[in-house]
């Protein structure tokens, strides 16, 4: 019966626990404002607080407050506002919350013996003072938020800062030092408590927080095995045959501070431009290596690098090249490679076999200025405008070698005449040839196997008429594809090589109007011949390195002919247009060069795809389908696709030679079908 009294009480007392908590909340809820926190107690000019509640018409004071002499705790808050050095700020950041930010205002350095300036601190300790932020509403104080600061002033040295280090010794020779965290001289170092340099107001500030072990200057003790520190009162009779004698300057640390041997940097990755290496000339040249002049550089031409004309790109043995460089002339250019003497160019090369050979040059002048320039207002002769003369358009060099050496060098400089309107797009080109004889000497695609991202090397076969033999060479050429150029349109289109391993898709746009679609047969033929210019060839070769004499080395290309059935065709619309080519490649691993594999080319297919072309007049643009002139864009495509044969490993193993490996002779040391010879097979 007790204890049911007691859960009764028990339940009373919550009762008025929980009712207590109510009221008070219903109070709390009442009042207008809070500060969270409300005591804060900083080392800096800067205080942040949060000033929470109803901040209707809430104004905020600052003063300095000070304890009663007589019960020595801070007055109540007032709402009369004071000169302070604090300025408050006051940041909404909510309907009821706002951010409350004191900075002291004031030069917080050290004054100096001689300065003047009052806005400095006279002591160390520069401000020890209570601030006290009201919060009113009326004249009424609704709550407060006190401020301990103690701030210390700043120290700055008083001269410029310097870089000079302090030079620690060599602690292979001679013990640490006494500081070895003295590492700026005349000037303190912080947490270093045994520099020299640091007052007695410095060490104040960071006296709790040394630097611990031996850098900061707290060498232990020798240990007790020291026979030095042993007396002969209280050593053990055993000391003497059993203590250590190791020289003071056998410091256990140095092994903290020495690594040994010094080991130069590396030089890592740098933005900055890298500094470029004189040139080494070579005894004699091999294929790829550069061309030097008789002053040891490199002989250089504009070529394309990364996709972008480098003016002065070294010349590689035996390797051609074709660029073409485009430039947007906006005045007479003044410089070279545009405007360059004959005499310039002329310049002595190093043959590579102990001589030097002279460049021949030959300038020829071009009166048709539409393969360099694309402008109709620039044209060969004018009156109007600026008229730029000799500018450089062709650089042809022709290099004659034999062995590792070069026999002679002919350039061929192409120059004409331009007027400037307005902005120009010149197209310079520059090529180079190597001949050996009447030969080209024409790079290579692998050797033996073809290089990925090498070009395809095709053929077409020359058959002579006196050879009754029905044999004959391949002249080389290669198998394209388009490369559209600024419009893309095919009436500017350019062609690209395709390249071993690398499937490609390109294409261009051919004007058609109304009145081509009323001529199908023409349009036909106009589309095929676009797409045969791409693949003149008859042959392709097998490996990268092919010989044009022997035709064992080349295999046919087989081309899938049009289909020859009537065509439909309507007033708007063509059908049967060749618009894709598609090229078909098939290769095989042959061999193995030193763990390479070595691919060749075993067949080529070259197939056409038909398709209709038919005017599109939707989308609110009627004109094509009304005016017979006007021209719809239809694309030309051409694709290339290779395709790996796996290498032939016999007739697939049956169930039995799987599962039962024990019974294989060829992957056992004992063939047990030959022990039972001639029961077995």
């Amino acid at each position: 019966m007790a204890n049911v009294d007691e859960i009764k009480f028990f339940k009373l007392i919550l009762r008025q626990i929980l009712c207590l908590f109510l009221i008070l909340s219903l109070v709390r809820s009442q009042n207008n404002v809070a500060f969270q926190p409300s005591f804060i107690t900083t080392t800096g000019p800067t205080v942040t607080s949060l000033l929470v509640g109803n901040l209707t018409d809430v104004s905020l004071y600052v003063r300095t407050a000070s304890p009663s002499n007589t019960t020595g705790s801070i007055g109540s808050p007032s709402c009369v506002g004071e000169a302070s050095p604090w300025v408050l700020t006051k940041e909404q950041v909510g309907k009821t919350a706002a951010q409350i930010q004191l900075r002291l205002e004031g030069n917080l350095h050290l004054c100096g013996d001689n300065e003047t300036e009052t806005d400095c601190c006279s002591k160390p300790l520069c401000v020890l003072e209570t601030v006290q932020v009201s919060a009113c509403v009326g004249g009424s104080p609704q709550a407060s938020l006190l401020i301990q600061a103690r701030i210390h002033a700043l120290l700055v040295p008083a001269g410029a800062p310097s870089d000079n280090n302090t030079v620690i010794p060599n602690q292979v020779y001679q013990p640490l030092g006494a500081c070895p965290c003295d590492l700026t001289d005349g000037a303190c170092d912080v947490r270093c408590c045994c520099d020299q340099d640091c007052s007695p107001e410095d060490l104040m500030l960071f006296a709790s927080h040394c630097l611990p072990g031996p850098f900061g200057g707290q060498i232990s003790k020798d240990p007790d095995y020291q026979c030095s520190l042993q007396s002969s009162e209280n050593s053990p009779d055993w000391f003497p045959f059993l203590c250590v004698h190791s020289p003071p300057e056998n410091n256990p640390y140095l092994g903290l501070f020495y690594q040994g041997q010094t080991i130069p940097p590396k030089p890592g990755p740098s933005f900055q431009t890298p500094a470029l290496s004189a040139p080494v000339p070579v005894a004699v040249y091999t294929q790829g290596s550069p061309i030097f002049t008789i002053n040891d550089q490199f002989f250089t031409v504009p070529q394309m690098v990364l996709g972008r004309c480098v003016d002065n790109a070294p010349v590689a043995f035996l390797n051609n090249f074709e660029v073409k460089c485009v430039t947007l002339l906006n005045s007479c250019p003044t410089g070279a490679p545009l405007i360059t003497l004959p005499e310039d160019l002329r310049i002595q090369v190093k043959n590579g076999q102990g001589a030097d050979v002279l460049v021949d040059v030959a300038e020829e002048v071009a009166d048709d200025l539409s393969l360099f320039i694309s402008q109709t207002d620039a044209v060969a002769s004018s009156d109007k405008g600026l008229v730029c003369e000799n500018v450089t358009l062709a650089l042809d060099y022709i290099f004659y070698w034999k062995g590792n050496g070069i026999t002679s060098i002919t350039l061929t400089q192409t120059v004409g005449t331009i007027s400037l309107n307005r902005s120009v797009v010149l197209t310079t080109r520059y090529s180079a040839e190597f001949l050996n004889g009447e030969f080209p000497g024409e790079p290579r695609s692998g050797n033996p196997g073809y290089q990925a991202g090498k070009p395809i090397i095709a053929g077409v076969e020359d058959i002579s008429d006196n050879d009754t033999n029905n044999t004959g060479s391949i002249q080389r050429t290669s198998i394209n594809l388009w490369k559209p150029v600024r419009d893309g349109l095919c009436s500017s289109v350019e062609m690209k090589p395709a390249l071993f391993g690398e499937n490609s898709t390109s294409g261009c746009l051919l004007p058609v109007s109304r009145l081509n679609l009323t001529q199908c047969d023409l349009l036909r033929e106009a589309v095929t011949s676009l797409q045969e210019s791409l693949v003149t060839a008859t042959h392709v070769a097998k490996s990268g390195n092919p010989d044009p004499l022997m035709l064992t080395d080349w295999v046919n290309i087989s081309y899938v002919t049009l289909n020859s059935t009537a065509m439909e065709d309507s007033p708007a619309s063509c059908s049967g247009i060749p618009s894709h080519q598609h090229i078909q490649v098939w290769s095989l691993i042959t061999s193995m060069v030193d763990g390479t594999p070595q691919r060749e080319i075993i067949d080529v297919e070259v197939s056409l795809s038909l398709s209709s072309w038919v005017l599109d007049c939707g989308g609110g643009d009627i004109s094509p389908c009304v005016d017979p002139t006007e021209t719809q864009l239809f694309p030309i495509t051409s694709s290339v696709t290779f395709i790996d044969i796996p290498i032939d490993t016999g007739p697939p193993k049956s169930r039995f030679q799987i599962n039962f490996t024990e019974y294989d002779c060829n992957r056992n040391d004992v063939c047990w079908p030959e022990l039972a010879f001639p029961l077995t097979k």
